[in-house]
């Protein structure tokens, strides 16, 4: 992923908000310091970092990915995601993630933007998602939904799990 333009790009959505490091730092739970490296290229940022400060922006992920000269990979803890295709439509952005979601780990994501849903389907592995308090397992050949704009997870109990993600956002 080309860390310049990443950065340089949540510095053009930050101002174009009218935040300053120190607000979105505030918004997002991101360290000033670590905000301020991301946006100068200096520091490679996780998934989680992404969709914090994207949330606290308050655009898709992907708003973040867009230009890059190649498909957009990203990692965190426990998903590694390739932005396949973005789609606007009036009224919502819709993001479309090849993701490989590592075995035996677990991420919780946070919240995203009110409105905001992400369908599922798995190709192969067998993974735990959905709302923190009602996930799913869904196998190979299966698909699931879950509203994003509350606080959700993706785990692979036994083997990595390959699936497709859609993630829709109202606008």
């Amino acid at each position: 992923m080309d860390l310049t333009r990443v950065g340089l790009r949540l510095r053009e959505l930050r101002e174009a908000r009218g935040l300053t490091l120190s607000e979105l730092a505030r918004r997002s739970s991101i360290g000033k310091g670590t905000l301020s490296e991301l946006e100068s290229g200096r520091r490679n940022p996780t998934l989680e970092t992404l969709y914090a400060v994207t949330t606290a922006i308050k655009v898709p992920l992907s708003a973040a990915l867009r230009d890059l000269s190649s498909p957009a990979r990203i990692s965190g803890d426990a998903v590694d995601a390739v932005l396949i295709e973005r789609f606007e439509a009036e009224g919502s952005v819709a993001e479309t993630y090849r993701v490989r979601i590592r075995a035996g780990t677990r991420q919780e994501s946070a919240p995203h933007a009110t409105g905001t849903s992400e369908h599922i389907i798995v190709l192969a592995g067998t993974a735990r998602v959905g709302a923190l308090d009602a996930p799913a397992l869904i196998g190979p050949g299966m698909h699931g939904s879950w509203a994003a704009d509350a606080a959700h997870l993706y785990e692979a109990p036994s083997g990595d799990v390959e699936a497709l993600l859609v993630v829709r956002y109202p606008q």
